[in-house]
């Protein structure tokens, strides 16, 4: 039974990784337009006013924002193709048309019952519980909705691609009869989520009071909520209401009520005010953006298993840059947050504490997710700050304590983190003990389509290795190890296998795995032609 858990939280632990591959690229693309377009950095450098390096920035930010915002298009596309035995591609459209479906289903629902929330001038749709997914106004469910339906769709098409019928009924055999299952499944999706999801919402937002009276513990909650509930898209019903709406507190100007703590830092920043008023500490949720994913990236990096060392800083420190110049966490986050759900956590409460730290120690600063406008706007504003100095202290401790309990933690118990994707076991230690002798150069790579691989050996080395192509059930690879299932694991010839350059064959009852390092997806290509042509 254990076994069998392990093997699906570990086909699971696969399929995520494909979707989040490209994020580090795609973070620092952001992080490039920011710097092209943010106003304090444009008054210090006039020159990146001129009109078509503006243009080049916005259209930069704009277009890579599209992904980071539609991250649960990614993953209902990514994980069904990562699941899928065969025919992943089809799987792949079959699991974006699932999605379309249930975001319309959803719409309609809504619409039917007379539950569309309407758009609000300053807010849209923040804080209604609904959001604005491809066009398409749904129940908002964030990322996670993505990924549970995207874990629904590869179950189901792994189940339904092979149904084959005979006739005129055979044109909705294979991946057409999956489409038609899912179509249902899409239905039925969007009627759960329409009806469940709202009470959660509800539910959270009730603890607004809670948060709201209850000082330095609410502050903790308030951040600790924040972040535990990002991936759910719940994260917006915490924060929202306090910074537009009197729960983040009340300023008489004049005739006008200013409520809600973004318009009431706005307004003091242009008033005779000698500080900021306690609201700001709604808006602080920025202060680990800055600094504590520095020590959770650092933690990562530290961790990491020694060769891949060099992959995980060159993935890692685009993304702590994203998070510290442009705010952006989730590409970060979600590199841990189902590969290790307690050190999740972990990070909601270190994140809830500083939070809270700030309140205690009595700091007042205009906190921003961006780092440079945040040190520039508190220049500007130093009369109506407090003990800002000890501001820079306190995110430097916040660094310290995330890069301490998070590299215990991952090291305690083992979590497959960037770097640490799989966990060496003693197999894997007795295996690479054999290969000592193996000078440890890069992996090797695919040379021609004959399947010569570069470091010596063929592809075809290869699958006779593992008992030929009849015994091999699935090909695919992580960072650094070919995977292959076998039907027979007694047909494996580790000898024919060694003929190509590889660290280590690791055994676990069907499944396989060859430590190629991190060039293996060439290995693997190289695999599926030889493959293909027998």
């Amino acid at each position: 039974m254990k076994d069998k858990v392990m093997g699906v939280m570990e086909k699971f632990a696969k399929a995520m990784v494909q979707p989040l591959m490209y994020l580090s690229a795609a973070g620092i693309l952001i992080v490039v337009g920011v710097l092209l377009t943010n106003n304090t950095i444009t008054n210090l450098l006039p020159f990146l006013k001129w009109a078509p390096i503006q243009m080049i920035g916005q259209t930069l930010y704009n277009a890579v924002m599209a992904i980071i915002n539609n991250l649960s298009v990614v993953f209902v596309i990514g994980v069904p193709a990562a699941l899928a035995k065969n025919e992943k591609h089809k799987a792949a459209i079959v699991g974006f048309m699932t999605y379309l479906m249930y975001l319309t289903s959803s719409n309609t629902l809504l619409n039917l019952s007379g539950k569309l929330a309407e758009e609000q001038p300053m807010l849209g749709l923040f804080g209604t519980g609904q959001s604005k997914i491809l066009g398409i106004q749904c129940v908002d469910m964030g990322v996670f909705g993505g990924i549970i339906l995207g874990c629904i769709v590869g179950y189901v098409f792994n189940r339904t691609f092979e149904k084959r019928f005979k006739g005129a009924m055979q044109i909705y055999s294979g991946a057409n009869f999956s489409y038609i299952c899912l179509v249902v499944v899409a239905i039925l999706f969007a009627m759960i989520s329409n009806t469940l999801w709202p009470f959660v919402q509800g539910g959270i937002s009730a603890l607004g009071g809670v948060i709201k009276n209850t000082g330095a513990f609410g502050l903790f909650l308030f951040g600790f909520l924040e972040r535990l509930l990002l991936p759910t898209g719940l994260h917006h019903l915490v924060y929202t209401p306090f910074q537009f709406s009197d729960l983040g507190g009340v300023l008489q100007m004049g005739d006008t009520v200013v409520a809600g703590a973004y318009p009431i830092v706005m307004a003091e920043m242009n008033m005779p005010v000698e500080q900021f008023s306690d609201s700001i500490y709604y808006m602080s949720i920025g202060f680990t953006k800055m600094f504590g994913y520095i020590g959770i990236g650092a933690a990562f990096i530290y961790t990491a298993y020694p060769e891949n060392r060099k992959k995980t800083i060159s993935t890692i420190v685009p993304l702590v840059v994203t998070s510290c110049l442009a705010g952006i966490t989730e590409p970060i986050d979600f590199m841990f947050i189902f590969a290790a759900p307690l050190l999740y956590l972990v990070h909601a409460c270190i994140a809830g504490l500083f939070m809270a730290l700030l309140k205690v120690f009595d700091i007042i600063a205009l906190w921003n997710a961006n780092l440079l406008t945040f040190i520039l706007t508190n220049i500007a504003n130093a009369d109506k700050t407090h003990r800002m100095p000890l501001m820079f202290v306190l995110g430097a401790i916040q660094i310290l304590v995330y890069f301490v309990v998070f590299t215990f933690l991952i090291k305690k118990f083992n979590y497959h983190t960037p770097g640490r994707e799989e966990a060496q076991t003693s197999e894997d230690a007795g295996s690479l003990a054999e290969k000592a002798a193996v000078p440890k150069t890069d992996a090797p790579k695919a040379e021609d389509a004959s399947g010569a691989l570069e470091g010596g050996g063929t592809a075809m080395d290869i699958i006779d290795g593992l008992g030929g192509k009849d015994n091999i059930m699935t090909v695919e690879n992580c960072i650094t190890r070919l995977r292959v299932t076998l039907k027979d694991p007694a047909l494996l010839e580790e000898k024919l296998i060694n003929k190509t350059q590889n660290r280590g064959i690791v055994k676990k009852q069907n499944d396989i795995q060859i430590i190629y390092g991190l060039q293996v997806a060439d290995v693997r290509r190289a695999v599926e032609e030889q493959l293909a042509k027998i």
